[in-house]
């Protein structure tokens, strides 16, 4: 069966890109999802992206130990042909970009009420 990249993915990715996620990424990582071991080339066949969009969306999967090389093959002679797979769970994905978005989202709040604190002070010093 010919993999495609659907308009229901399409939204998956969007939805991963409203997220927090580099674009390319997101359409990459939604594909991975398919838990399927895939070539660059294949992925970006069905992505329809560039060989260096694939290569950028890859290296920032591994970068977050989602994605690994499982295996390459040589055909002939030439460079390996690296395959891909996604190592880590959707559930642990999503639950790792929650408490990412959490985080980023405590840290804003704290400090914000150091700039309400500082400025309080700033008046307290104004008024004596």
């Amino acid at each position: 069966m010919p993999l495609h990249f659907s308009t229901g993915d399409e939204e998956i990715a969007d939805l991963f890109w409203d997220i927090g996620l580099k674009r390319n990424t997101a359409r990459v990582l939604v594909l991975m999802i398919k838990d399927m071991d895939l070539t660059s080339r294949e992925i970006e066949r069905v992505v329809d992206l560039r060989q260096p969009e694939v290569s950028i969306a890859l290296t920032d999967l591994m970068k977050k130990k989602w994605v690994r090389i499982v295996r390459q093959i040589t055909e002939n002679k030439g460079r390996p042909v690296k395959i891909y797979h996604l190592v880590t769970s959707l559930d642990d994905i999503l639950d790792e970009l929650k408490t990412s978005i959490v985080g980023e989202y405590e840290k804003k709040f704290a400090e914000i009420e150091r700039v309400r604190e500082m400025l309080r002070e700033i008046n307290r010093e104004r008024s004596e």
